[in-house]
């Protein structure tokens, strides 16, 4: 018999005292990121409970089940309410892990030492932009690991988005309509480079002369034919109180042009579900949103460790549910001991589609694992739910550098009211030969300047 010392009781009265007021400080045993610091585990901050899902549940689940509409009922508390409805009516079904308490396995291994390195060295300066005590821009990792606020979280997530000073995902996408069938499908590179907070890439922490810069992204599209070439270009300042500049390449006109960059809730390409806005459940500078608040924490379900596929060539994913069973990735998920879970309203938006969005962030790592958001109604609209991973496993890996690479694996954007998915996946290379990659030099002059924009769109 497994002797508790901690009961659900006890950790659901801890997470409704914190949020009642609205501290983010997390950890149930012992304040969270002091553990981590010490033995790098996660383990000594939480009650087995919340370690382990065969415990939450006394039972009735356990690592290597299946989650369907059958038992769903039994973590019913443990979903977003679009995840749960996808289970309930669509067919979705998720396969359980054990949870993983190695903080190094989920996020890059330079990202977690410069958080660790750093760690109190954070502030924000009058504008409101997080920089160090001494007033400079970022110097590597979560600036905010035991963030206090919601704003503080979503600043260290709009601070890095993949956590590393340069990426570019091969991505395939596919849109699926109500009927399960896929109207659309697309290839696309997609590159982010940060010029501060550098952690890997040199110089660091910085990119002498473009500080006044947060990142530079772009996508362009490899098929079908009718978008080949179509690219985008942002370029975000410092200050998150300023739009990016957004310039796009339309292969029909052969020519560069820039965009109203406030209009971030439209799709870039037909039939996608995914918007500017939804990157990372936080496409848009910090202060365009407001109105951050804490509303709840607790444990969840989510996809933050098995999300890579290597018994694919590519990387690519199978599919399930839905009338025709192409609707949903299949997905490993495992129970997140504490997510804090933040509302953000759009304020520098005024014809935006949505009222609000919530966003859940695993406090171990302060990463987005599920987002909601509601039309102006404010009933629910879209959901935006991903699956990470270190690409490790089964004796195969993806490097980055010294160590196997980590990032986001593949992701659903879901539309509830029209019954539309767009499912991405990053996969190891698409048409063209553009392949996945971390921490290239070159990917500036290849991806992230008009100049790559025109030559990308004429190939």
């Amino acid at each position: 018999m497994h002797i508790t010392r901690f009961d659900r009781g006890y950790s659901r009265r801890h997470f409704l005292r914190n949020a009642g007021r609205g501290i983010a400080g997390a950890g149930v045993l012992a304040p969270l990121w002091d553990v981590i610091a010490d033995t790098g585990d996660v383990t000594k901050a939480y009650p087995d409970e919340l370690l382990s899902i065969e415990n939450y549940t006394k039972g009735k689940l356990k690592a290597g089940d299946e989650i369907n509409a059958s038992n769903v009922e039994a973590v019913k508390d443990l979903l977003e309410p679009i995840k749960y409805l996808q289970i309930v009516k669509y067919g979705r079904k998720l396969k359980l892990v054990k949870t993983t308490t190695d903080i190094m396995r989920l996020s890059p291994w330079e990202y977690t030492e410069a958080t660790v390195r750093n760690r109190g060295q954070a502030k924000f300066d009058e504008r409101g932009n997080v920089v160090t005590l001494g007033g400079k821009p970022w110097i590597g990792g979560n600036p905010f690991p035991d963030a206090r606020s919601a704003v503080e979280l979503f600043a260290g997530l709009t601070l890095s988005w993949g956590r590393h000073d340069a990426s570019f995902y091969a991505i395939k996408e596919e849109d699926v309509n109500a009927g399960g069938e896929v109207l659309f499908q697309y290839e696309a590179g997609w590159a982010e480079m940060s010029p501060i907070a550098r952690v890997s890439m040199d110089p660091k922490p910085y990119w002498v002369g473009q500080e006044s810069k947060l990142r530079f992204q772009s996508i362009f599209f490899q098929t079908p034919e009718s978008v080949k070439g179509t690219s985008f270009l942002n370029v975000w300042a410092y200050d998150q109180s300023t739009f990016p500049e957004l310039y796009g390449y339309v292969p029909a006109f052969k020519r560069i042009r820039q965009f109203p960059t406030d209009q971030r809730f439209e799709p870039l390409i037909p039939g996608s579900s995914l918007y500017l806005s939804d990157a990372w459940a936080a496409g848009d500078p910090l202060y365009t949103w407001g109105n951050y608040r804490i509303i709840s924490r607790g444990p969840l379900l989510a996809g933050v460790s098995g999300g890579w596929n290597p018994d694919h060539p590519n990387w690519e994913h199978k599919t399930h549910g839905g009338p025709k069973g192409k609707t949903f990735w299949d997905t490993e998920v495992e129970l997140v001991p504490e997510a804090i879970v933040v509302d953000a309203e759009p304020v520098k938006f005024p014809r935006a589609p949505v009222s609000k969005k919530r966003v859940w962030f695993d406090a171990r790592t302060s990463l987005p694992i599920a987002m909601v958001s509601y039309d102006r109604r404010g009933e629910p609209y879209r959901s935006f739910d991903g699956a990470y991973g270190l690409y490790e496993s089964k004796g195969k890996s993806f490097m980055d550098g010294k160590h196997p690479y980590w990032s986001w694996a593949h992701v659903h954007c879901f539309d509830s009211q029209t019954e539309r998915m767009t499912r991405l996946q990053q996969v190891r290379s698409i048409t063209g030969g553009y392949a996945t990659s971390v921490n290239r030099p070159d990917t500036y002059e290849n991806y992230l300047t008009s100049s790559a924009l025109m030559r990308l769109g004429s190939a």
